[in-house]
């Protein structure tokens, strides 16, 4: 009798565990926006995908490094992001390298037009993923474009801060 509560206590936790945890699921993550880029803003955008692009995605397949947002009217586009083609799909298949549209809502697809004309502010997307509900997202950001200069004073920063951490460990 121990034993099947024990099991069942152990199930019931991990279930709480489970549930505890968010289950977003990362696709592709644009690391070098950090880099060349200051962040101004993000905001989440659900993705207008075909059939085979979510089978693409769900494989974990997709580049966003080379892609950058675009405001066309009232709308927001992802262009240059590649989602390589799902090869069971054969006939379906998608363009690969084709422009999504993304979902936002009016309020901050308003703010975000604002802003994103303003001279020197690009839209990047930083990642994308599925959310807890099975749904493709994109998160994008407000970005302004690092200089050089700009870059060689970061690098010199985090130096400096590592070197400090590491001082500190070694007197502990």
């Amino acid at each position: 009798m121990s034993k099947s509560k024990s099991a069942a206590a152990r199930k019931a936790q991990a279930a709480a565990a489970k549930k505890a945890e968010p289950s977003i699921r990362m696709i592709s993550n644009n690391k070098k926006v950090k880099h060349h880029y200051e962040i101004l803003e993000s905001v989440e955008c659900g993705m207008i995908l075909q059939g085979s692009e979510v089978k693409s995605l769900r494989n974990g397949k997709c580049q966003i490094e080379e892609a950058y947002g675009r405001v066309q009217g009232e709308t927001l586009w992802l262009v240059g992001c590649t989602i390589p083609e799902y090869t069971p799909a054969t006939i379906w298949n998608h363009d690969p390298r084709r422009p999504r549209q993304l979902l936002v809502s009016r309020r901050e697809m308003q703010r975000f037009i604002g802003k994103a004309k303003e001279r020197g502010l690009t839209l990047v997307p930083l990642r994308i993923y599925f959310s807890e509900r099975g749904y493709a997202k994109c998160e994008m950001a407000l970005c302004k474009g690092l200089k050089l200069h700009d870059k060689r004073e970061k690098m010199k920063k985090n130096d400096a801060r590592r070197e400090i951490e590491r001082a500190v460990r070694r007197r502990i």
